[in-house]
C-alpha cells in the first residue's frame, strides 16, 4: 500500500446512537488528518486530501521509522500548547517550508493520536473488523509512546458520554463512534462524530476582494488541509477582516463551486475564525466571528 489512499470518514450526528449494536467511542482531536506510511524503506505523511506533507513534521517523521517495514497508520496531528490543542499552532506547522520546519518542530513539537491501522508488515487490515484493527494499533504503538500514540477508545457509552462533557476545555471537538464489526471504509462516511456544537475553529489562510474590503476569507478547518471559502462577508465582519487581517503575502487558487477557480491573496500569522457548516445543496462555510 502506497499513498495516495483515500481515508475513511464520519457523518455528523446529533446524538449518539442506540446504545446497543457494538459500538467504539473515541474523542474526536481538533488538528489535521494525517496518514503516516513506512512503505519501501522511507516514511512518508500523506494529508487527507492526499497531498504528501513529510516535510512540514519532521518530528513525526523521524518517530514512525520505529514502526516496521509495511506499516500504514491513520490518525491527526495535533500541537499542544497550555495543555490545550491548538488548531492554529499545528496549522502553522503543516503550512512550514522545509526551511521553517526543524525550528518549528522544536518549537511547537506535534503528537500523533492514532486512531486506526490500515497495514502492518505489509498485511492490508482495511477489510478486518474495527476489534481487529484497534488490537493490532494499540500493540503496536504502545511500546514506541509518545509522540506516536493511539487515542483512547471504550465500548462503554457512559465513560464515552463523561469524555464528551469533560474534555471539551482540552479542545477535544467531541467523538467519533465506529462500529465493532466494520471494516475500514475508505472514501466513505461510514462512521459517525458527534461535536459539541455546530460551530468550529478555523485558520484563516487568505481572502477575496481589496485589503481595505475583503470579500469573503479563505479557510482550512480541523481535519482537512484543503483551502474552502467562505461565504460572502456581511458589513461587521468584512470592516472586522480588514482590521484584523495580516498583509498579503501572494496568491493562491482553488475550486469553490458555483464559482469556479477562486484567485485569492494569502496570509500567514495564524487568525482564527469561529465558523458553522451549513449542510445546503452545496456546503456553506460561514464565518460567525473572529476570535
Amino acid at each position: 500500500m502506497r499513498p495516495p489512499v483515500k481515508v475513511a470518514l464520519a457523518e455528523s450526528v446529533s446524538a449518539l446512537p442506540p446504545a446497543a449494536g457494538g459500538w467504539a467511542y473515541e474523542p474526536k482531536f481538533d488538528g489535521h488528518r494525517l496518514v503516516v506510511f513506512h512503505v519501501g524503506g522511507r516514511v512518508q505523511l500523506q494529508a487527507r486530501s492526499g497531498r504528501i506533507v513529510t516535510g512540514s513534521f519532521p518530528d513525526i517523521t523521524e518517530a514512525a521509522r520505529a514502526l516496521p517495514e509495511g506499516t500504514v497508520v491513520d490518525g491527526e496531528v495535533v500541537v499542544w500548547t497550555d495543555g490545550r490543542i491548538d488548531f492554529a499552532a499545528v496549522q502553522q506547522r503543516a503550512m512550514s517550508t522545509p526551511a521553517r520546519a526543524a525550528e518549528l518542530a522544536r518549537t511547537l513539537p506535534a503528537s500523533y493520536a492514532a486512531f486506526d491501522l490500515l497495514s502492518v508488515r505489509g498485511e492490508d487490515l482495511r477489510a478486518a473488523p474495527y476489534t481487529r484493527r484497534r488490537e493490532e494499533l494499540v500493540a503496536l504503538l504502545a511500546p514506541l509512546g509518545p509522540p506516536l500514540q493511539a487515542v483512547p477508545m471504550t465500548t462503554d457509552r457512559e465513560l464515552a458520554e463523561s469524555w464528551y462533557e469533560g474534555l471539551r476545555d482540552t479542545g477535544i471537538e467531541g467523538l467519533v463512534v465506529k462500529r465493532l464489526d466494520q471494516g475500514y471504509r475508505a472514501g466513505r462516511r461510514s462512521w459517525l462524530k458527534l461535536r459539541h456544537s455546530d460551530t468550529r475553529d478555523a485558520v484563516v489562510v487568505g481572502f477575496t476582494g481589496a485589503p481595505a474590503r475583503p470579500q469573503a476569507l479563505v479557510l482550512v478547518l480541523p481535519d482537512d488541509d484543503t483551502p474552502v471559502l467562505s461565504s460572502p462577508l456581511g458589513p461587521g465582519l468584512r470592516a472586522r477582516a480588514a482590521e484584523l487581517l495580516p498583509p498579503a503575502e501572494g496568491t493562491g487558487e482553488l475550486n469553490a463551486v458555483g464559482l469556479g477557480d477562486v484567485t485569492y491573496r494569502t496570509v500567514g500569522g495564524g487568525l482564527v475564525v469561529e465558523v458553522r457548516q451549513q449542510a445546503t445543496r452545496h456546503q456553506t462555510v460561514g464565518v460567525v466571528r473572529f476570535k
